[in-house]
């Protein structure tokens, strides 16, 4: 039976890439017996990808474009495509061409045999050393809070239209992404693939931006911060306590005199270090906490194009 299959495909900075993009969606889609919707979300892209958007939507119905007033980052622009999309399932691609079409067939075909969610995870990526590096770091880091998360992480998945209801109905700031598909709990499958070679522009994601994620993602997904720094906090108490036995009991009943300022400058130096670090977590927690507080919008839509319906 014909369904609707939806495509939301976060846009920043890729001009030159999307129509290609947009061809391989078509062509798959096409093949396989279903009708079709594309999301383009436009994340204050400022390299004329509006205007080639524009140009693919007066060509094709069954595309739409959200636009936002600017930038407001990756998961702004997943989390308004899956409010509007209004698919049977949802698929998220980026459109960088990095991800292989065929794997979306994969995954539409695992959810034609009743998986709720399919993940494509990264196996291996033509990426440079450093964002290799810095991505098994960060993934090895959080499958400490989520057992689940695959090695390379993913960004490339299907949603039935179930779990796109239930993560529509999430509503809090400071996202991490991939923990909250995790977090939903229904029936996952997991499919590994290439991530291939960026082959039109560079890539957006800058280290100030996958610091913010991976910020996001530890302190968001788990309280181990704050239990690491009361386990610390108590360690350290009873070694210093301890310590000042020691010197108590040398000083009155060996009659060994303080040797000296070092120790003292040390122990000031290091204890200083590790109550500024977690006050720094402490605050990181508070921010959100204040982030929530004040309601303000995720994202801002400037206008939205081929919608016939008040969705958002």
């Amino acid at each position: 039976m014909q369904k609707l299959v939806s495509f939301v495909v976060p846009v920043f900075r890729n001009a030159g890439a999307l129509w290609p993009t947009y061809s391989a969606i078509t062509g798959l889609v096409s093949g396989l017996g279903h009708s079709l919707e594309i999301i383009f979300v436009n994340d204050g892209s400022d390299d004329g990808s509006l205007l080639e958007l524009l140009e693919i939507q007066k060509s094709d119905a069954s595309v739409k474009v959200i636009s936002f007033s600017r930038n407001f980052g990756q998961v702004a622009a997943i989390i308004a495509g899956f409010k509007a999309s209004s698919g049977d399932c949802t698929l998220l691609m980026s459109a960088d061409l990095q991800d292989p079409i065929e794997k979306a067939g994969d995954m539409i075909r695992h959810w034609e045999q009743g998986t709720e969610i399919a993940i494509c995870c990264r196996a291996d990526r033509e990426d440079g050393f450093f964002a290799r590096v810095t991505s098994a770091f960060f993934y090895n880091l959080i499958k400490v809070a989520l057992p689940k998360m695959p090695k390379g992480g993913f960004d490339f998945l299907l949603l039935d239209r179930k779990a796109v209801d239930q993560y529509n109905a999430l509503d809090e700031r400071n996202r991490f992404f991939q923990g909250d598909i995790l977090w939903l709990g229904f029936k996952v499958s997991f499919i590994p693939y290439n991530r291939l070679k960026r082959t039109i522009g560079k890539s957006q994601w800058s280290l100030s931006k996958k610091m913010k994620y991976f910020i996001d993602g530890f302190l968001n997904t788990s309280y181990i911060p704050i239990r690491l720094m009361a386990s610390f906090g108590l360690v350290t108490s009873i070694i210093g306590f301890l310590y000042a036995l020691l010197i108590a009991y040398n000083r009155f009943f060996r009659d060994v005199p303080f040797s000296g300022w070092a120790p003292i400058m040390i122990l000031i130096l290091i204890i200083g270090g590790i109550i500024m670090l977690m006050l720094g977590i402490i605050g990181e927690y508070l921010w959100r906490t204040y982030d929530e507080t004040r309601k303000r919008p995720v994202y801002i839509i400037d206008q939205k194009l081929g919608f016939t319906d008040k969705k958002k």
